[in-house]
């Protein structure tokens, strides 16, 4: 058994990634249960959520490519950077997914720099107010970070959060 069975009912499976396997619904519903920086944060804060901010503070024209940046951890785990480093087949399966997600939504087959600069904003705002360990990350030196605070909200509501704007920003009602 290769596949996956997601929140609509779906199979999603390893070994043939589909376009028709990928739903909007399953992703944000996945995300919206992942928890970033593998759950070691004092309180719960999805990935969803993180995608949602990411949309609103790229130009409009990156705005569904940053909310869906992720949407490959909703059929493959987010694992922390420095453990997927040293998983060379799971880093493949990863591309191969992203790539049908990407072809899904008619994304950039590459992540835009724009997209890649608003992950480092957030990830940097996101040390600063849920995982600062006291340490400076040398991968967020000389990045910006946003002027108002990261809020956790629970999972139901980044759900929701995340599903609008979707909605937002492909005109469907």
């Amino acid at each position: 058994m290769t596949w996956l069975t997601t929140y609509s009912g779906s199979h999603f499976d390893y070994s043939k990634p589909s376009i028709e396997s990928i739903n909007i619904t399953d992703i944000a519903k996945a995300l919206s249960h992942e928890c970033r920086f593998a759950g070691q944060l004092e309180r719960f804060y999805s990935v969803a959520q993180h995608c949602v901010e990411c949309s609103h503070i790229v130009p409009a024209k990156f705005a569904l490519e940053a909310l869906l940046h992720d949407a490959v951890e909703a059929y493959c785990k987010d694992i922390p950077s420095p453990l997927k480093k040293l998983l060379p087949d799971y880093q493949q399966m990863e591309k191969s997914v992203d790539l049908v997600v990407r072809q899904k939504f008619n994304l950039p087959l590459i992540e835009s720099l724009e997209v890649k600069k608003a992950d480092l904003i957030m990830l940097a705002t996101e040390h600063r107010d849920l995982a600062n360990d006291g340490k400076d990350w040398p991968i967020l030196n000389g990045i910006p970070l946003l002027q108002r605070k990261i809020e956790p909200q629970p999972s139901n509501i980044a759900f929701n959060r995340f599903i609008r704007r979707y909605e937002e920003l492909t005109n469907v009602e």
